[in-house]
């Protein structure tokens, strides 16, 4: 089905207007405002940030970049950073509508590695940043770890969301500490007016959703046949979910994802079934596995067919968050639900 766009800056813009409507004397959107400031102002070099635990210097905007992710990549581009990109590996999909114009060109519309690249093709790409969407993308069995990249001059940047250091793990993320990566990011690159832009923009969309009030609890279907990964409590999916106003019925699990045995998601009988649709395990594959078995298939949600849809990308901390708990959220009205 297709997803809508996200706002225009314009409309954003307008839509906070709203707001302000009853004070005459607000002559200016402060966040605009803002975003004019922090564009005069610049980045002031070096800049030193605590990623996940490793200190990480700046002594000026990267001009080589590897993505890993397409969180990090649509980050990039969202910011107006296309160009920057040298690299792109491991894409979940293909970018939104709303950013294939910025994709147009760079190294993200040809990704040179479908999964985690190792150290040596990205070394030959001479990067002087990698920019991942997971911790795990900067290790041995990875790209490399952060320390001996650094040696080698290329810096590392780990998405805040991905820490897995209980002291770095945000517990549970919320849609500030995604709007905190793309001001971080937009520091780093001496772009802060546009990140501040964006964070404009992903807040007005936000803002848009009128949460359903019905009490409905869904299950967050991430992948998994024998055994299904589910969104859990404190990571995006359940971020995503209280946007809409879903319950999560495994939000008693202190983490992003979990495994979830099928007899328990039939005790929970979830009013909805959120389906996460990607290339190699799509929506209608899910649904599928869930009619075919004895157990599921007299899950109310499957009988009925309460089925939502959200693209694999959106489903990870970025910058389709907010988009796709709009587009949810439209997904879920249309539902006939007996409360």
């Amino acid at each position: 089905m297709p997803r809508p766009h996200l706002l225009t800056l314009s409309a954003a813009a307008a839509v906070l207007a709203l707001a302000a409507c009853s004070s005459a004397t607000e002559a200016a959107d402060p966040a605009a405002e803002r975003s004019a400031e922090l564009s005069a102002a610049g980045t002031q070099y070096p800049i030193t940030l605590d990623n996940c635990g490793t200190e990480v210097t700046f002594d000026g905007a990267p001009e080589r970049v590897v993505t890993i992710k397409s969180s990090t990549a649509e980050t990039m581009l969202a910011l107006g950073l296309g160009d920057r990109i040298v690299g792109a590996a491991f894409l979940d999909g293909a970018v939104p509508d709303w950013l294939a114009d910025d994709a147009e060109g760079t190294a993200v519309a040809e990704p040179f590695s479908d999964e985690v690249p190792g150290t040596e093709s990205v070394l030959e790409l001479e990067p002087d940043l990698v920019y991942a969407g997971w911790e795990s993308n900067v290790s041995a069995d990875g790209v490399g770890d952060r320390e001996t990249l650094a040696s080698l001059g290329v810096s590392t940047y780990v998405a805040p969301a991905a820490c897995k250091d209980p002291e770095y793990m945000p517990n549970p993320l919320t849609f500030e500490d995604v709007w905190a990566e793309i001001r971080e990011v937009g520091a780093v690159f001496d772009v802060a007016g546009t990140a501040e832009e964006v964070v404009l923009e992903q807040s007005a969309v936000l803002g848009a959703i009128a949460p359903d009030d019905r009490g409905l609890d869904a299950l967050w279907y991430s992948s998994g046949s024998d055994i299904p990964y589910v969104g859990a409590g404190i990571g995006a999916p359940q971020m995503i979910l209280d946007a809409v106003g879903l319950g999560n019925v495994a939000a008693d699990v202190e983490d992003t994802w979990t495994s979830m045995a099928w007899e328990e998601i039939v005790d929970a009988d979830p009013d909805v079934i959120v389906l996460v649709d990607a290339a190699w395990n799509s929506a209608e594959d899910k649904i599928a596995r869930l009619e075919e078995n004895p157990a599921t298939a007299e899950l109310g949600a499957v009988r009925a067919e309460r089925y939502l849809v959200v693209p694999f990308p959106a489903s990870e901390a970025g910058v389709r968050n907010a988009d796709a708990a709009l587009d949810l959220s439209g997904q879920l009205a249309e539902l006939d639900i007996d409360e």
